[in-house]
């Protein structure tokens, strides 16, 4: 629905505040230098409330203790997409390791998951919606 008096659309927040991706691994080695073909996990995170999202990703592995929180920020009305291969603070996330994400949000939000594995002798490309928590 567009308002009138300001020309923008107004959508209702959709989404929930807690998503969980239990399958993440980011390959250590890539086919290439170039930034689009470098394996790699990535969170796409819609907000299309009017309120900026407040975004915390804390990680779980097999044998080890969780890593996180990563805080980050998805603007009002807007998208972002997050590498994982970028969270450095407050460590950087391991390579050839598996693990699992829970990301929580001050508002609803929709995330989804995508993974570039672009390996020499395997190139794939797997994206889902992460399942929804929460509210």
């Amino acid at each position: 629905m567009t308002d009138a008096a300001s020309d923008t659309v107004n959508v209702a927040p959709i989404g929930r505040t807690i998503w969980a991706i239990p399958e993440g691994y980011i390959p250590g080695r890539s086919d290439s230098d170039d930034r689009a073909l470098v394996s790699h996990e990535a969170a796409c995170i819609l907000n299309v409330g009017d309120t900026d999202a407040t975004i915390e990703i804390t990680l779980y592995f097999t044998d080890r203790e969780p890593a996180g929180p990563y805080r980050l920020t998805v603007p009002a009305r807007r998208t972002q997409h997050f590498r994982f291969n970028d969270l450095q603070d407050p460590e950087p996330v391991p390579r050839d390791t598996p693990y699992a994400s829970v990301i929580r949000s001050s508002v609803p939000v929709v995330v989804q998951h995508t993974r570039l594995d672009s390996r020499p002798e395997v190139h794939g490309l797997l994206s889902t919606v992460a399942y929804a928590g929460g509210v």
